[in-house]
């Protein structure tokens, strides 16, 4: 008797073992996981469209302001530059998905333009590179910079219009 006792406990181990996991994998024990979906509301998207002109604005700041503070106006340039990419990298988080589906285009083409904005920094080591002077590298860049930017602000605003952000 103990030997067939023992013969039936094993296979009732593994047994037991797949009859609880198929309860617990029942109805309810096993749902598709779908990624958060950021809930958006149009005041989210005003201030965060707000903060990008507020960042636009700052940098073109800097870039008037950048000659008077000798070596270090590059850095404030390029931080300032990398704080109005954050700021639209955030903005775009704020899209709704027919948003982002609509405006695709004109969001890569912004995105292209900073890519764009970005390569006048390689220019201005260029220029420093080949003999030209730290005083006028420095002007060219924050000229090209500034103008650049203003551009770059106007098709933000206008895609911002076309996708009815903060409606």
């Amino acid at each position: 008797m103990k030997l067939t006792s023992k013969k039936l406990a094993l296979p009732l181990g593994p047994g037991l073992l797949v009859g609880l996991a198929l309860f617990c994998a029942g109805p309810g024990g096993a749902q598709a996981q779908w990624p958060y979906v950021q809930q958006t509301t149009p005041m989210a998207q005003r201030n965060a469209m707000n903060l990008v002109f507020n960042q636009i604005k700052w940098f073109q700041n800097a870039t008037r302001t950048a000659g008077s503070y000798g070596g270090g106006g590059y850095g404030m340039l390029a931080q300032q530059f990398q704080a109005v990419r954050d700021q639209y990298a955030g903005f775009k988080t704020t899209l709704n998905p027919q948003q982002l589906n609509n405006g695709a285009n004109q969001l890569a083409e912004l995105d292209s333009g900073l890519d764009i904005i970005a390569e006048a920094f390689n220019d201005y080591q260029t220029a420093l590179a080949n003999g030209q002077s730290d005083i006028t590298a420095f002007n060219n860049l924050r000229q090209v910079l500034n103008e650049a930017m203003g551009v770059w602000a106007q098709e933000f605003k206008q895609t911002c219009n076309q996708l009815n952000v903060g409606w």
